[in-house]
């Protein structure tokens, strides 16, 4: 059912209203995508129309609060609509771990990710299964950063394997490091926004940070790591089980992936998608999985995954 709410801001500062519509009223156009409402304005007087209109309104009030202090890019609204859609009580919030990195405020921000967080704190295997947006990778990277700083590892090993969208390695121009480098470049992204480009210089100068292609890992035994297995939906199981039995004592281990995007060969099984079977009910290890309403991007992304998930389940129901 569609329903209309109107707020009016006064007195009239014309700079903070610029700054709640952003430049074209950009703002505004993401909160009519985020929320599926149509909002608008004449001079300091909003009405949106829909049947989020309501949660329209709130988001527009804190906005607003917002704009006193600051301009408002389209990474605030966004991030502000993910929490709108996601309203948690102030218990839930509360019991959300804060992480100890150079973002001092880095939390889960949906109560499905303020669980991940706690599950990867609790268990010393943990498998994060859902699709782009999520949070999946990032926050295991926040955790192992996390982890470092509390001197619980001595080391982050960030492991991915090689298979990206039916590109192979030996078609990639350079030398190896050259090659691998483009699929580790997400997690490079997140250790420099939660530690800062110079301390991960550092750190990889020491060895005390490694990233890998898990080819690498055979062999291996790791001690008082903090490992991640990122786009684990590409592994073998083969592979899979290599790398679940690398973790060596006093180390953690969290395997991220996506089993809607798999990029092996067709007659070739996901070590992501059979492991659950084989470990769900083992002591220790734990299976978190996300949906869309974990999605922390653009909001539109969010629409792309259920629109994806309805249609491979009306393929499932044909078949």
């Amino acid at each position: 059912m569609s329903t209309s709410e109107s707020l009016s801001f006064n007195p009239v500062d014309n700079e903070r209203l610029a700054r709640l519509c952003g430049p074209l009223d950009e703002n505004l156009k993401q909160v009519e995508t985020g929320l599926d409402v149509v909002v608008q304005r004449r001079g300091e007087a909003f009405r949106a129309q829909g049947p989020a209109a309501k949660l329209a309104v709130e988001a527009l009030t804190r906005l607003y609060l917002l704009a006193e202090k600051q301009d408002i890019s389209v990474d605030d609204v966004q991030l502000m609509l993910v929490e709108l859609r996601q309203q948690q009580s102030a218990a839930e919030q509360e019991e959300s771990p804060v992480l100890a990195t150079r973002r001092g405020d880095l939390k889960g921000r949906t109560p499905n990710q303020a669980r991940y967080i706690k599950a990867i704190q609790q268990h010393d295997v943990t498998f994060g299964i859902g699709p782009a947006g999520t949070g999946k990778t990032y926050l295991a990277v926040a955790c192992a950063v996390d982890a470092m700083e509390r001197d619980a590892v001595k080391r982050i090993v960030l492991v991915r394997p090689a298979v990206e969208a039916g590109e192979k390695l030996g078609f990639l121009p350079g030398d190896l490091a050259q090659k691998v480098d483009p699929y580790l470049r997400p997690l490079y992204d997140a250790l420099y926004d939660l530690m800062g480009f110079d301390r991960v210089t550092r750190l990889f100068e020491k060895n005390l940070i490694e990233i890998a292609p898990l080819a690498y890992m055979r062999g291996r035994t790791l001690n008082h790591a903090f490992i991640i297995l990122d786009e684990a939906q590409n592994t073998t199981p083969e592979q899979m089980k290599m790398f679940l039995t690398r973790i060596g004592f006093g180390s953690k281990a969290v395997i991220t992936g996506d089993v809607t995007q798999i990029d092996l060969a067709r007659h070739q099984k996901s070590g992501l998608v059979e492991v659950e079977r084989i470990l769900d009910h083992v002591r220790g290890i734990h299976f978190h999985h996300f949906n869309s309403n974990d999605v922390v991007r653009h909001p539109l992304v969010q629409k792309i995954v259920d629109a994806y998930d309805h249609y491979q389940s009306k393929q499932d129901e044909k078949s």
